[in-house]
């Protein structure tokens, strides 16, 4: 009976482990993972803690992979602890030796108070899993998880975007499932009142040597009845509040928005500036857009690309995608009804929270620093005071110059207002052409020796190649060598990688002198 009761307890607190897991993400999806700042306070509640601390929000992403990969290895823990039982049971049915796991076995088979789910010789282990409640569910919820993991990879992400958000949804079989799949009582255990008299210490010996005149509590045969599904238990509270979640963000999708202008940039970048009652946004937030004609049931995030100080907001969308190409072909030609759902906060919110910032964006992600700069401009023009942030460092890297030309006339015109302000130093910006062809050094050569720059038409010359970061941290650690430094990126990993080396390496040991903190966004 100890080796049962090992392997039935080794089973629940795999279960209970694995509900855990599932309990803790959930919890911290919708309790700390920063939703429309309206609604969900976490940044500004955090506002008055360390910086590091509030930092951790801009992890969510990670910590959603790391706990699906957690549920993925802790679930086949448990499928295969429940195969090894199911084994055991089965072995156990069909033994006639008189041991203990054999004489359990045997009893109450006509009855409800039965240990052993097996209850013939003909009943095998696929028979238990595909026709008990808790077998099936148990097949379907690990299906389930299969393909939400696979489809989850980078590749089908990026390829095959409807597959990996269609499949995703499935977590509402799986939660269903989950719920479900304990109620039959497979893992079973004996009754208290049943312990009382028959304690297995003290009576399991009696069992498998029983004498016909047994007189003592132990002749009496064990009674067993099933664990009772705590799972919903575990799973009660986020649901609610997933549910409530939805419901607010439907209602907020549903609110009418006005496509106030659209704007077709080169290089396939559509630019949509909307309206929306109520809608109120702060640097570097991000929203969700759905297109009904499109999609139903597709919703992307697109970063704000307009400043708090303007009467509408804006996005910018580059031609990435199905979804992307058949959009931008549609509005080229009419103006289409989209919802949006936002917005969202992300890192770059504290963007002016820092002395001083380097802003990196590769191609299209340069969008929420056009947001940032904007914002500049209009602290410039209304000679805001509070302004914290004393010198920004901008870089930009594109495969090509048609990308540069949607971003041209902003940064003229911060070039423009800053030198009629006083502080053309305040704002250092660098633009990166990763890619070229032979023309384009050609009229670089014949441009070198004038004023403005060939490629931008900018006072800045656009440097062809890719930045040497080390160089880079290195200059600003000098110029400010007790600042506090803010790192914000908006580009791909192999980028932010190199970044976040390099602010370990430069930032100093001492506190007091400069120290830099990497930022990301996060889709």
């Amino acid at each position: 009976m100890g080796n049962w009761l090992v392997n039935h307890w080794f089973s629940a607190a795999v279960l209970v482990a694995w509900l855990g897991i599932n309990i803790f993400l959930f919890t911290y999806y919708f309790l700390f993972f920063d939703r429309d700042p309206r609604y969900f306070y976490t940044r500004a509640i955090l506002g008055c803690c360390r910086r590091t601390l509030r930092k951790q929000l801009d992890h969510n992403l990670t910590f959603h992979r790391l706990v699906a990969y957690t549920l993925a290895l802790l679930t086949a823990v448990h499928t295969i602890a429940h195969l090894f039982n199911l084994e055991r049971y089965n072995h156990s049915q069909q033994a006639d030796d008189g041991s203990l796991p054999s004489v359990l076995s045997k009893m109450h088979l006509q009855g409800i108070k039965w240990l052993n789910p097996i209850h013939s010789n003909q009943t095998t282990v696929e028979y238990v899993a595909f026709t008990t409640i808790p077998g099936l569910t148990g097949v379907i919820i690990t299906l389930v998880l299969i393909l939400m993991v696979t489809s989850s990879t980078e590749f089908i992400r990026r390829n095959y975007f409807e597959v990996f958000w269609y499949t995703h949804h499935l977590f509402i079989i799986y939660f269903a499932g989950l719920v479900i799949h304990g109620i039959a009582g497979l893992v079973r255990g004996q009754t208290e009142e049943s312990m009382e008299e028959v304690h297995p210490h003290r009576c399991a010996r009696y069992l498998t040597q029983k004498e016909d005149d047994c007189w003592h509590d132990c002749c009496k045969d064990p009674e067993f009845g099933s664990i009772p599904a705590e799972s919903w238990k575990w799973v009660l509270a986020p649901v609610l509040l997933y549910i409530f979640e939805r419901i607010l963000r439907i209602w907020r999708a549903r609110q009418e928005v006005v496509v106030t202008k659209v704007v077709m940039h080169p290089a396939r970048v559509l630019e949509l500036q909307m309206q929306k009652r109520g809608f109120r946004m702060e640097v570097g937030q991000y929203i969700f857009v759905n297109c009904p004609a499109i999609s139903l049931l597709e919703w992307h995030p697109f970063t704000l690309t307009s400043a708090p100080e303007e009467d509408f907001f804006s996005i910018h969308i580059r031609a990435a995608g199905d979804w992307t190409e058949r959009l931008i072909d549609t509005f080229q030609q009419q103006k289409l009804r989209i919802e949006v759902d936002g917005p969202f906060g992300t890192a770059s919110e504290d963007v002016f929270q820092y002395e001083v910032a380097m802003l990196v964006g590769a191609g299209i992600g340069v969008t929420p620093f056009a947001s940032i700069l904007k914002s500049i401009w209009y602290k410039f023009q209304q000679a805001d005071q509070t302004l914290k942030t004393k010198k920004i460092y901008f870089y930009w890297l594109c495969r090509d110059t048609g990308a540069f030309a949607w971003f041209n006339d902003l940064l003229a015109s911060l070039e423009q207002k800053m030198a009629e302000s006083g502080k053309a130093d305040f704002l250092t910006y660098r633009l990166f052409l990763t890619g070229w062809n032979t023309s384009i050094a050609n009229n670089v050569a014949l441009h070198f020796d004038t004023a403005m720059d060939a490629v931008t038409g900018l006072r800045h010359k656009t440097i062809f190649g890719r930045p040497m970061w080390n160089t880079e941290f290195a200059a600003v650690a000098e110029a400010h060598p007790r600042s506090v430094v803010g790192v914000f990126l908006c580009g791909p990993g192999a980028l932010a990688k190199s970044l976040q080396k390099c602010c370990h390496q430069h930032s100093s040991l001492d506190p007091r002198k400069v120290q830099f903190y990497f930022n990301k966004e996060n889709f």
